[in-house]
């Protein structure tokens, strides 16, 4: 096992997360999504970072999810070296979600649906080995980018949450890089010397997300407040005045009866 540590910022935002958000307690046994890609990658050796020094006590492993494209597997052997190096277990279980996201007979945009079965098969896997939390790699740009698509494309306001209870599992979702930008994740994960192996998915550059994160990159050049605004909104003490809900059809009829009658 080889040694590992973080910088003092790093480990002091990483501790901000875990504390503020309580996401680590006494005895957890915290599953970590491994991707491969940078940000799972840096995920894995934080967590291992922490865990020689916290004074709570829980046990770390990896999994990945193949999602069985054709192109290549997605597991090498850089990614096996990296969870063996740093003594932590490693789960790999393969799947055939490619096939069913990419079925010429889904109506369902392909990421949407490889996400969905992706973190079905992640929890799954968690449940069946006695984990009681799965650690995912979203960072702070995630969150904001999440945010800003919810409100464009679905007309809702909605944010992914740093720790979620799945009720039907009893699995607790945990995002311990809510305080991280990409930009500073990458760096730290050239520092390390890994490799993330290439994406074999043949949508990756053509998501909304991308879309989204360079919108938020070109208003950020016209004011760099842009940032750091959208993830203030992403907070409850930042909901001002909205507006009431959309009146149904239902309700529409009754306030139309109402108000003929006050005419009247």
């Amino acid at each position: 096992m080889k040694d590992v540590a973080l910088s003092r910022s790093y480990s002091r935002r990483l501790y901000r997360a875990l504390i503020e958000f309580q996401m680590v307690s006494e005895g957890d046994r915290i599953l970590v999504g491994f991707s491969g890609g940078k940000d799972s990658a840096f995920l894995l050796y934080a967590l291992s970072a922490i865990q020689q020094y916290s004074p709570v006590n829980f046990r770390l492993a990896a999994a990945t999810v193949d999602l069985g494209f054709s192109k290549g597997d997605l597991i090498n052997d850089e990614m096996k070296d990296f969870a063996t190096e740093l003594g932590i277990p490693y789960f790999i279980t393969k799947t055939n979600i490619a096939k069913i996201a990419f079925n010429s007979e889904q109506k369902k945009k392909p990421c949407a649906i490889c996400s969905h079965l992706r973190r079905g098969s992640l929890n799954s896997l968690a449940v069946e080995n006695g984990f009681n939390k799965v650690a995912l790699a979203h960072h702070r740009d995630d969150a904001v980018e999440t945010f800003l698509m919810s409100i464009l494309y679905s007309g809702q306001v909605h944010v992914f949450r740093p720790v979620t209870y799945l009720d039907r599992t009893g699995i607790t979702v945990i995002r311990p890089l809510v305080y991280f930008k990409e930009s500073e994740i990458k760096g730290a994960v050239e520092r390390l010397g890994y490799n993330p192996p290439t994406n074999p998915c043949p949508a990756q550059d053509e998501t909304q997300r991308i879309a989204v994160k360079e919108l938020i990159r070109s208003l950020s050049r016209e004011n760099p407040m842009v940032y750091t605004n959208l993830f203030k909104a992403l907070h409850t003490n930042a909901v001002g005045e909205l507006w009431p809900p959309t009146a149904s059809k239902e309700e529409m009829k009754e306030l139309h009866k109402m108000f003929f009658r006050g005419k009247h």
